[in-house]
């Protein structure tokens, strides 16, 4: 609160006798603001809303398992999409993969912008009717399988329709050849 000190302190005699008015001094005391602002950063902080992680659905094989024998979803050759991981590359190619697959029919593309366009591309063509299948090579990182997973969720692609799978030994092989 602010207060006036009112003390009377030595006042100067002006001429004759004439006494010369009191300086009134002002002082404000700011311990209560100090108690508002905890006030306030303790109400900030209990009413804040943190952000939440947010995690995405995967399918994952079925297992050997006679506990878990689920069906796997039918996946038409013409809804299906395979990319492969690579340790500095993303390959793709449509459909599944058949002894008829070349070479040229594998093509690469960048990470990020690259597979993001492809990604697009595919599912307008399919109209949202994409299965995309995961494919990660012995020399691909987890943060690469991180990426390409928040590029398919960027597409807004179903996330039931993503699926994590073992590369064939004939993609293997075919990468090789092309990476020749």
């Amino acid at each position: 609160m602010a207060e006036l000190d009112t003390s009377q302190k030595g006042g100067k005699h002006k001429g004759k006798g004439g006494k010369r008015a009191k300086k009134m001094s002002t002082r404000v005391d700011l311990t209560p603001m100090v108690d508002l602002g905890f006030l306030l950063v303790t109400f900030f902080m209990l009413t804040t809303t943190f952000s939440k992680p947010s995690t995405m659905e995967i399918k994952w094989p079925p297992k050997d398992d006679k506990t878990e024998k689920k069906e796997s979803p039918a996946v038409k050759q013409s809804t299906s999409f395979n990319v492969i991981l690579d340790s500095n590359s993303v390959y793709y190619y449509s459909g599944m993969f058949s002894k008829d697959l070349k070479v040229e029919d594998i093509k690469e593309a960048e990470y990020a912008e690259g597979i993001r366009n492809v990604l697009f591309t595919e599912k307008k063509r399919r109209n949202n009717d994409i299965f995309v299948f995961i494919k990660a090579l012995d020399a691909a990182t987890y943060g690469r399988v991180v990426d390409m997973l928040d590029e398919i969720n960027i597409c807004e692609i179903n996330k039931g329709n993503v699926f994590l799978v073992e590369p064939t030994d004939g993609e293997k092989a075919l990468l090789k050849q092309r990476n020749k």
